[in-house]
């Protein structure tokens, strides 16, 4: 674990510490042919070395700056395929703490993913998973015919209140898990907090009884997978 620790410190570093956006701006132009895809692999390289401390990891350091460059190449040249420009950026890293996982486990990369799975708790999982996107479509299932009755004077950003209401079930589901039920009372009070002025301002009823019932509804759904989960 130590030595997956280390690389990944140094995978940090490297990507996100010592490359500027500068660097970035230039290789999404130059691609293979700017000088930064090189010194960001050169650093990626000096900086396993530097962290491990140990000569005798060079054989990994390089296999790992190696392959950092071609994943990078890879990214620079099918990023321009893909309509959402994060998409490349996450399949890249994902990637990149793959190569890192073999390399730190090459020696019972097997056994020890298999005794990782086993420690997995599936239930907790599944629940996370559904309290996110599942839970989503049910309240748009849920709220159709309310939400149809909603006259709004503003514009909001795409899917902003879906996204919203999923990272605050995550955040019910896990202080659920960690039993701090006063965590969940501070949520509501400063989701109220937020709400107040668009409530105040637009002066609607039915907003605020729709609002209402979407929050409690949402916060209902996760305390309820949240106690199944825990087996209360």
């Amino acid at each position: 674990m130590t030595l997956f620790v280390k690389l990944f410190l140094a995978h940090l570093v490297g990507d996100f510490l010592l490359q500027p956006n500068l660097w970035v701006l230039h290789k999404e132009k130059h691609k293979i042919k700017s000088k930064y895809v090189y010194l960001h692999v050169l650093i990626h390289f000096l900086l396993i070395l530097l962290l491990l401390w140990d000569l005798s990891y060079w054989g990994v350091a390089l296999l790992i700056a190696v392959s950092h460059y071609v994943i990078d190449l890879l990214k620079l040249y099918t990023s321009p395929l893909f309509k959402h420009g994060n998409i490349p950026f996450f399949i890249d890293q994902l990637l990149h703490v793959l190569v890192l996982y073999i390399c730190a486990y090459y020696g019972n990369f097997w056994e020890h993913t298999i005794t990782l799975s086993e420690r997995i708790d599936w239930q907790l999982v599944a629940g996370a998973v559904f309290v996110s996107f599942p839970t989503a479509i049910i309240m748009g299932k849920l709220l159709e015919r309310m939400s149809a009755q909603i006259e709004l004077d503003h514009e909001s950003l795409p899917n902003a209140g879906k996204y919203i209401g999923i990272i605050e079930r995550l955040f019910v589901f896990l202080f659920i898990l960690l039993g701090k039920w006063e965590a969940i009372g501070l949520l509501i009070t400063a989701k109220s907090v937020f709400r107040f002025n668009d409530l105040k301002e637009s002066n609607n009823r039915k907003l605020t009884e729709y609002i209402l019932i979407g929050t409690l509804t949402s916060f209902g759904i996760a305390i309820l997978t949240g106690l199944v989960c825990t087996g209360l």
